[in-house]
């Protein structure tokens, strides 16, 4: 992915919320994003995704296969972006492949749930921001 492009990149804890909770704020930010721009997704955050949406602990809201269905999905809609830097920034080190992510493709903005994360309010010029802030401060693009 060439720098410039308008990419946005999700934590995990958002993508999983917007696949399971249609209609949430982190649904309507992944929709919002999803039309002014690119979806990004690195080896490492999606094989983390995808370890996730095979927990048990998720069958109370939505069937595995449902929840692989949504990943098929995201996955078709996203862009792979390959990470040339790895980052060592966040106070949990699993939090890092974000910020790489985000770094390698020139993001718009971080979005995430994790305070980890949202304790540095942003990375190399790149905000980092809950789904509900992110609809305020983009909801007049497009």
């Amino acid at each position: 992915m060439r720098k410039g492009n308008k990419c946005f990149v999700f934590d995990n804890n958002v993508l999983i919320s917007a696949m399971i909770f249609n209609g949430s704020k982190p649904w309507e930010a992944l929709k919002k994003a999803s039309e002014l721009g690119k979806l990004v997704i690195s080896d490492e955050t999606l094989d983390e995704l995808n370890k996730t949406l095979l927990l048990e602990r998720f069958n109370k809201y939505l069937p595995l296969e449902e929840r692989l269905r949504s990943l098929k999905l995201f996955k078709n809609i996203s862009e792979q972006v390959n990470i040339s830097e790895r980052v060592s920034i966040c106070r949990d080190p699993d939090d890092d492949k974000f910020l790489s992510l985000a770094k390698a493709c020139g993001a718009i903005a971080i979005i995430t749930g994790d305070k980890d994360l949202l304790v540095l309010k942003s990375f190399e010029n790149i905000p980092i921001i809950s789904p509900s802030e992110f609809l305020k401060t983009f909801s007049t693009l497009l």
